[in-house]
């Protein structure tokens, strides 16, 4: 999340610099989660067949090698590009990371807490690339945030690699890849998000993007026919929608996911361009996103002991739309203490609560040799809302700023956009996941770990 952070703060600089528009710098964030959040669906089956620590390493090889190359370029068209190229390796970190967690812990009181902090990664690597990104912008060219991720990466994959155990055996080292499967899903999504990103851009006068809207529909389709009806071991296989409560899981989870990344960009966006922030205070804001994202991962592994799951997925929702009227409420000059403050609160607690009671859901009601896809689904719902949230709001924006001659207008109704999509979770999650109390201890019978 360290570069999502970085290209929300870092964005309007870069692409100042560059000498390009201030709506394309949206594509510097986007191009990010866009991969990450589309190839994260195969992350996990790889990882299954050739071990997910093996691929965390590989994938950690290309994410520092992308983030490498992305600071010798000095176009938003090749610097996006690369930030995409990196977020492939991102899409093969966070599921297997995950499926470490969840095939190693059993269900129980310890598995809570640590899916709790890895949820806490979200908010805390955002606001923290904000910070670092904010660091760099104002005091050293912007393109050595990339080279300082890169050497950040090296040293953490290193350390990962040298610390962390791996399986002795992958849970499916037998198992066969999806390729068909692969493509028509991975496919799908990227055109789809493609598809609302350069539309928050051009609008949707220029017909290429309803071409390939169309053609992703068609992608999805064939996706779901393939899956069903030929493929031996799907990439994504459908019984896991037979698990309880888990479409209306998904559906709560992406749709607060999509009010994150709204949020997180507009109060940028109205933190340079309408109070004119510098670069280095408008990441300074983000502070506030780093703490509250670290109590709320503790809060929301305690909270899962206590609450049904619905009631802490109701309320990531819900703190993510207060956030969102807290910003759209706001005149365009006031203190960063009256209602930016609480918001960055708000939203911190918002993916954490949301992503630890989504994992809960997962790795609690889907068999062991399945956590890795469960965490590439999550994984799926948080990077890719992620990028399809801006590129929605980003549309509502474009067609609603008057030209681009009332900005603010654009911004209050992008984020009301938002606070109906985290309202509409909300009542999802309360009306139609129906989990107890997470109680359960240790694997079930048949999901015991073979003896080695």
């Amino acid at each position: 999340m360290i570069p999502y952070g970085s290209g929300i703060t870092g964005a309007a600089n870069i692409a100042a610099q560059l000498g390009t528009s201030r709506s394309k710098a949206v594509w510097i964030v986007a191009s990010y989660p866009l991969t990450q959040g589309s190839f994260v669906l195969i992350g996990g089956r790889l990882g299954a067949i050739y071990g997910h620590k093996n691929a965390v390493v590989a994938a950690g090889f290309i994410w520092v090698l992308f983030q490498l190359i992305a600071g010798f370029m000095r176009s938003v068209i090749s610097l996006s590009l690369m930030r995409a190229l990196s977020g492939l390796g991102g899409a093969f970190i966070v599921p297997n990371a995950i499926a470490l967690l969840t095939t190693t812990y059993p269900p129980g009181k310890m598995r809570n807490i640590t899916v709790g902090l890895f949820g806490a990664m979200a908010p805390v690597g955002a606001g923290g690339g904000s910070v670092f990104s904010g660091f760099f912008g104002q005091l050293a060219p912007w393109w050595w945030i990339f080279f300082f991720l890169a050497i950040l990466g090296t040293i953490v994959f290193g350390l990962f690699f040298l610390a962390v155990p791996g399986e002795k055996v992958a849970l499916d080292p037998h198992g066969k890849f999806d390729y068909i499967g692969a493509y028509f899903g991975v496919a799908g999504l990227v055109l789809f998000d493609f598809c609302w990103v350069e539309a928050s851009v051009k609008g949707w006068a220029e017909s290429y993007i309803y071409v390939l809207f169309i053609v992703s529909v068609i992608h999805f389709a064939f996706f779901i026919l393939w899956e069903y009806k030929f493929a031996k071991e799907p990439v994504l296989p459908l019984n896991i929608w037979n698990s309880p409560s888990f479409s209306a899981m998904t559906i709560s989870a992406f749709l607060t996911f999509m009010g994150v990344g709204i949020s997180i960009w507009y109060i940028t966006a109205w933190n340079i361009y309408v109070r004119h922030y510098t670069i280095f205070s408008a990441s300074a804001a983000y502070v506030p996103l780093t703490i509250g994202g670290c109590c709320a991962a503790i809060l929301s592994a305690k909270a899962i002991r206590y609450l049904a799951v619905q009631y802490i997925m109701a309320i990531g929702s819900i703190a993510t739309c207060a956030s969102m009227v807290l910003i759209a409420t706001m005149p365009e000059q006031q203190t960063y203490w009256a209602q930016e403050f609480p918001a960055m609160i708000l939203c911190s607690f918002g993916p954490d609560f949301m992503f630890t009671a989504a994992q809960i859901i997962a790795s609690a009601t889907v068999r062991r040799r399945q956590q890795g896809i469960a965490g590439s689904l999550i994984a799926t719902l948080l990077s890719y809302g992620l990028a399809t949230g801006l590129g929605f709001a980003g549309t509502v924006e474009l067609y609603t700023n008057d030209g681009g001659q009332n900005l603010v207008q654009g911004y209050r109704n992008a984020l009301y956009l938002g606070v109906g999509m985290c309202g509409f979770a909300a009542f999802v999650a309360v009306f139609f996941v129906r989990i107890p109390k997470n109680v359960r201890e240790g694997w079930d019978e048949d999901d015991m770990p073979e003896a080695k």
